[in-house]
């Protein structure tokens, strides 16, 4: 969450961290939710401006920085985009979700209440004094949980790489309820080491990076709106548990994404933390990899999206390329029209997951300037 994450101008993103691949969802047009939101918000959002600082999460160290008391209107909100809705909370302690104008659920107040109350929940949690909060989830969201596993079944059995499929059957995941983030972690820690905690949306980019490089994965807790179960304009549990939890009870793909947290620790210079976070986009959120003649998808964003599941093997697909991966420039509010495919899960580890082992601000560099050379980025001006 993320997810995610993504920075750049206008339309283009980079560099998500918290999980944002929610497919088409995002086709609302991020821009419009911008320029919607800034008229809409009237008090500190717990939010930050671009998706490279994300927006914060609970914890015992971090800031509550939605618990200020002047509620100054926030005139720049999303003027850069992003997934995640920003969340206020206010003087008397209620808690409010921004959502978009086109969000499903905007205009169901009942829908507004529960998603303020679960995010709620995440910003009064402790990390390290208290146990991940509990959701007691209704009969709706445990439909649209269902709904959704139940869709996405076959298209996993038709679609996924034989490394995820085995792993989500190692972690069996419940399909007739949503599970709490504490039996996520109860069933991944004895498989790979992994934990789930909980956010009430995107976590800042750094922060989000260096718990996945101790094995602690940060995630929301709410659901789409139940109108419309097969669609969501942000990730939501779904994303951060049938996409991510799946993935990381596989020990290879689980110890590829902690290089990616740890490398975040190496690194000072904010290019070489966009270039790690661009790599990651194009590899455990939207990565593809040949099974034999089969292209098959591994990535969390593909595998927890109905629509792009079904999408992904008509765009142009590219060989693992770690300097055009971490330089491309791309559109979140599309289906990703480029896709880097690894020959094998071998060939994954060798380039990202050594990538990942070894990055630091001078090869970051060495890369960009490579991708400057062979014209995939713009020279920059003197």
């Amino acid at each position: 969450m993320p997810h995610l994450s993504p920075i750049a101008t206008g339309s283009q993103r980079r560099g998500l961290a918290l999980s944002p691949g929610v497919g088409r969802g995002a086709t609302s047009g991020l821009l419009e939710r911008a320029q919607t939101a800034q008229r809409r918000v009237t008090s500190t959002l717990l939010t930050v401006h671009s998706l490279i600082s994300g927006v914060w999460f609970c914890g015992a160290d971090q800031p509550i920085l939605g618990r200020l008391s002047d509620h100054k209107e926030v005139v720049d909100v999303f003027t850069e985009g992003q997934l995640y809705s920003p969340v206020t909370e206010h003087e008397d302690g209620t808690v409010e979700v921004h959502l978009a104008d086109t969000h499903p659920g905007r205009e169901d107040p009942q829908y507004l209440r529960r998603r303020g109350g679960i995010a709620g929940v995440a910003l009064a949690w402790r990390r390290g004094s208290q146990e991940v909060p509990t959701i007691e989830y209704s009969e709706q969201e445990r439909a649209v949980w269902s709904r959704v596993s139940r869709e996405l079944a076959p298209l996993h059995a038709r679609f996924a790489h034989s490394e995820y499929r085995t792993a989500k059957e190692r972690l069996g995941l419940p399909t007739d309820h949503v599970p709490q983030l504490a039996e996520v972690t109860e069933r991944l820690l004895p498989l790979t080491g992994w934990r789930y905690v909980c956010a009430p949306g995107l976590v800042p980019l750094r922060d989000f990076y260096a718990d996945l490089g101790d094995r602690t994965f940060n995630s929301t807790q709410y659901l789409r709106h139940g109108s419309q179960p097969l669609y969501t304009p942000e990730p939501d549990i779904i994303h951060e548990v049938i996409g991510h939890a799946n993935q990381l009870a596989s020990p290879r793909f689980a110890a590829i994404t902690e290089a990616a947290g740890q490398a975040s620790l190496r690194l000072e210079s904010e290019e070489a933390m966009k270039l790690v976070a661009d790599v990651f986009w194009f590899s455990i959120e939207f990565g593809v990899m040949y099974e034999g003649e089969d292209l098959k998808a591994y990535g969390a964003g593909i595998l927890s999206s109905y629509g792009e599941i079904q999408e992904f093997a008509h765009m142009e697909i590219r060989d693992l390329d770690i300097a055009d991966m971490g330089t491309l420039n791309y559109d979140i509010t599309v289906y990703q029209p480029v896709l880097f495919a690894a020959r094998s899960m071998d060939h994954l580890e060798d380039v990202v997951g050594d990538f990942f082992a070894t990055v630091d601000d001078d090869t970051a560099a060495a890369l960009r300037s490579e991708a400057v050379r062979r014209g995939l980025l713009p020279m920059s001006s003197p």
